[in-house]
Parts: structure tokens; sequence; C-alpha cells
């Protein structure tokens, strides 16, 4: 199983990740997001009316990205396949939006809802060039 190298686990405590996926043209979307990372795994909120989402459930192959804020040429890449579950009551969403502040329902249109999505790495690439 590919995981996050120890020395790079703190890097999952950060704020920000950038997701890749692969939208309906075959072209690529990224978009900034807030995410939790435990197991060496990420895990994200997404609201199941986004493009991001979207693709995911039409292609579940992507990257995440997570840089060092400290030093941008310390981070990690990770290469995988999103597994997608309902999240009707929130109960992950509160979670994210517990390391952010945030009630993730305000960001939600009425009839919108919520899937939590954990990236299943093929490949973790940790990077510092940082010396």
């Amino acid at each position: 199983m590919h995981t996050v190298p120890e020395p790079f686990h703190d890097l999952l405590d950060t704020q920000f990740a950038t997701l890749a996926t692969i939208g309906p043209a075959g072209t690529p979307q990224q978009s900034v997001v807030w995410f939790l990372g435990s197991e060496g795994k990420v895990a994200i909120s997404l609201n199941s009316a986004r493009q991001k989402t979207m693709n995911l459930a039409r292609n579940p192959r992507c990257s995440v990205v997570i840089t060092d804020p400290a030093s941008p040429y310390r981070y990690i890449e990770i290469r995988g396949k999103a597994v997608i579950t309902p999240d009707p009551d929130y109960s992950f969403a509160d979670q994210v939006g517990e390391k952010y502040s945030s009630d993730l329902r305000q960001h939600d249109a009425p009839g919108e809802h919520r899937v939590k999505v954990v990236i299943e790495p093929d490949r973790v690439r940790a990077v510092n060039m940082g010396g």
C-alpha cells in the first residue's frame, strides 16, 4: 500500500490541497480544497453539484498536491482513485468544518448534499528540494 512517508505527515495537517480531476472533455480541472488527513490518506467533503464531484463520479482517477506553506519546495503528491460515499447527515462535513471553523451547510444551496471523498493512493511522491 502506498502511504505518505512519516517525515511528511505534518503536511496532512496543513490548510489547503489542490485536487486535480479529469473533466468531461478529458482535460484536467484543478481546485483548491479543504481536507482532512488521516492514516496517510486524504479525505475531502464535496458538494455533489460541483464539477469536481461529477468528474470523480465519472472517472475516479485524480491527484492531490499538498505544499508545505513554509517551504514550497517541499510537498507531497498523491495519485490514486477517489472513493465516494454519501454524507447525508453531514457527519464528515462537520469534521472538516471543525478544522476550518466553518459550517459547510452554509456553502450548499437547498437540495444539494455532501459526499465524502477518500483518495486511495496508487502512488505517493514526497519531494523536498528545499535543502
